[in-house]
């Protein structure tokens, strides 16, 4: 009588987190720009669920004859003034990356200052992965309390619980943090105008293929080639999508 083996079990299959787009760049033709006001026409004409975001700066040498090329333009106090998008020779791309990289380089030192001391800590897309991986055996609840029991991880929710604000130090920037201030800070100064993804001329969408910071690098490395490849009359538009 032949012997009976035990089933071998198969291992569960590996589910790579996906990058969260909340942000995206969108290259537009000349004649939408005027029609790109509300939520439907973005649906529309773009095929792009969201609302215009005002985060680009106008050139600081824009006449007064040239606002109308502007899209959503903002008046401000003091500072740059923002709008929502435009070409590209009227925005003051240079200016957003210098602000950001110097806002980073900030940022990134008082952060190095908080967690001193504490050991390298894992990125929250490791512990997503794991739940989403498997999500009977390690459930949202655990991923989400294993993350949180890491003492780097403490020393920014407490340093956030205590000055929570313009000072904040995202956790889902750890992976970031931890590469190391000029990583950092060349991040911010890339992401600050190529956003989360970007939708380019020719209708191809470009994005980060997972929620790592290798695969975001990748993104930023292909964002900022392509929109170096623009011409100057290009007309860019900042869209926060509803969906990813």
């Amino acid at each position: 009588m032949a012997k009976k083996t035990a089933p071998v079990a198969t291992p569960a299959p590996v589910v790579i987190p996906g990058a969260v787009v909340r942000t995206m760049t969108v290259c537009i033709p000349d004649q939408l720009s005027p029609v790109l006001d509300s939520a439907r026409h973005l649906e529309r004409h773009l095929g792009v669920a969201g609302t215009s975001c005002p985060r680009y700066w106008a050139s600081p040498a824009l006449y007064p004859w040239q606002r109308r090329q502007l899209i959503d333009l903002r008046k401000a106090k003091t500072g740059p003034r923002y709008c929502a998008g435009g070409p590209i020779h009227l925005l003051d791309l240079a200016g957003m990356r210098h602000g950001a990289y110097v806002g980073a380089s900030v940022r990134h030192a008082q952060w190095a200052h908080v967690v001193a001391g504490t050991k390298a800590a894992a990125a929250w897309p490791v512990f997503l992965q794991k739940h989403l991986s498997d999500p009977s055996a390690y459930p949202m609840d655990t991923a989400i309390a294993e993350f949180n029991r890491q003492p780097r991880v403490q020393a920014m929710r407490m340093y956030n619980a205590a000055a929570y604000g313009a000072g904040h130090l995202g956790l889902g920037d750890l992976e970031m943090f931890q590469a190391g201030a000029s990583a950092y800070a060349n991040y911010h100064a890339l992401w600050a105008v190529c956003t989360d993804a970007f939708l380019t001329e020719a209708g191809d969408r470009l994005r980060p293929a997972s929620a790592y910071f290798a695969d975001r690098i990748t993104y930023l490395e292909q964002a900022a080639r392509y929109l170096d490849t623009l011409d100057d009359a290009q007309r860019l538009f900042a869209v926060n999508l509803h969906h990813q």
